[in-house]
């Protein structure tokens, strides 16, 4: 069974369509994390220490911090 909790720093672990949490440049200091559905990669390094950059079907454009599925 796969990991239900994904690494959002491993670009490899995030496809689009993928729900995710991410947070938004504005959000860093309180940690506030925003959910939805993946509609671009916006980061191309294989991975990221503080997270691949993508934004959401809502045009939210964020860090993976978490994969949900």
């Amino acid at each position: 069974m796969e990991n239900k909790n994904q690494d959002g720093t491993i670009r490899n672990n995030i496809k689009i369509g993928s729900e995710v949490e991410i947070v938004q440049k504005h959000h860093q200091r309180s940690g506030e994390l925003t959910e939805g559905f993946v509609k671009r990669l916006l980061t191309n390094s294989p991975n990221h220490p503080h997270g691949i950059k993508v934004q959401l079907e809502t045009g939210e454009v964020g860090r993976v911090k978490k994969v949900l599925i």
